[in-house]
C-alpha cells in the first residue's frame, strides 16, 4: 500500500521540474527579444539629415554611387539571406545563402561594380598586395582581408574612430578583423550610426546598433567614390 504515494510524490517532481525548465527558457527567449528590439533600427534612431552625394554614377542610372550602394544594400538584406559560407561557381551566392562579404558584393554590383572582377583584376595586376597563393576569382572576393587590400588601394580611406561620427555616413563600407558590413543611414541617440551586416545564423536583424561595440577591431573605413 506504500508504492502508490511514492509514485505520486515521483510525479509531482517531474512535473515541477519540467515546469521549471519551460519557465527558465521562456525567460531566455524574452531576454533575446529584448535585446533584438534594443537593436532595432527603429528604436529610437534617426536619419541623418546630411548625408554624403557622390560625384560618381558608375551605372548611369541616374542615382549617385554612394545612395545607389546603400539603396542596393538594402534591397539584399530585405531579401533576408540565411547564413552560410560556401563556395559558389560564379562567385556570387544564387541560392539565398550568404556571409558578411556578399552585403556589400551584392550592393556594389547593383550599383554598378563587380566587386568579383574588380578583385581578380586587382590580385592579377599587385598578387604582392594580397599574397593569393592560387588566385580563384569565384572566392576570393568573398576574404575579408583581400577586400580590406582591394578597398585600401581603391577607394576613399576614413577613420576608424567610430565615435568621430560626423566623418561616417550612410554607404561608407567598415571592416572590422574578420567582418565587413555598410555603415547605415540611421543613428543612435549618440550620433553614432548603426551598421547593416550579416554576421552569422543567429543574428536577429540585419541592421544593427554595433558599429562601435561590434567585438573585434575596426582595421578599415571606406567609401568607393
Amino acid at each position: 500500500m506504500s508504492a502508490q504515494p511514492v509514485k505520486h510524490s515521483v510525479k509531482m517532481t517531474v512535473i515541477l521540474v519540467v515546469s521549471a525548465v519551460v519557465a527558465v527558457a521562456l525567460l531566455a527567449g524574452g531576454v533575446l527579444w529584448l535585446r533584438a528590439q534594443r537593436t532595432s533600427a527603429s528604436a529610437g534612431t534617426t536619419v541623418d539629415p546630411d548625408p554624403y552625394v557622390s560625384q560618381v554614377d558608375r551605372d548611369g542610372d541616374g542615382m549617385d554611387d554612394q545612395t545607389d550602394f546603400l539603396a542596393a544594400v538594402r534591397a539584399y538584406v530585405a531579401t533576408k539571406p540565411k547564413y552560410r559560407s560556401a563556395y559558389y561557381a560564379g562567385g556570387y551566392p544564387d541560392d539565398g545563402y550568404g556571409v558578411c562579404t556578399d552585403v556589400v558584393a551584392f550592393g556594389m554590383r547593383d550599383a554598378g561594380y563587380d566587386l568579383r572582377q574588380l578583385v581578380a583584376d586587382d590580385i592579377a595586376a599587385h598578387p604582392d598586395w594580397y599574397g593569393v597563393e592560387v588566385p580563384d576569382a569565384d572566392i576570393d572576393f568573398r576574404r575579408v582581408p583581400n577586400l580590406d587590400v582591394y578597398l585600401a588601394h581603391n577607394a576613399i580611406s576614413l577613420t576608424t574612430d567610430p565615435q568621430d561620427t560626423t566623418q561616417w555616413k550612410g554607404g561608407d563600407i567598415v571592416v572590422y578583423e574578420n567582418h565587413i558590413g555598410v555603415v547605415s543611414d540611421r543613428r543612435n541617440a549618440r550620433n553614432v550610426p548603426l551598421l547593416i551586416h550579416h554576421s552569422g545564423a543567429t543574428q536577429r536583424q540585419y541592421e544593427e546598433d554595433v558599429l562601435a561595440s561590434f567585438p573585434q577591431r575596426i582595421v578599415g573605413h571606406y567609401r568607393i567614390s
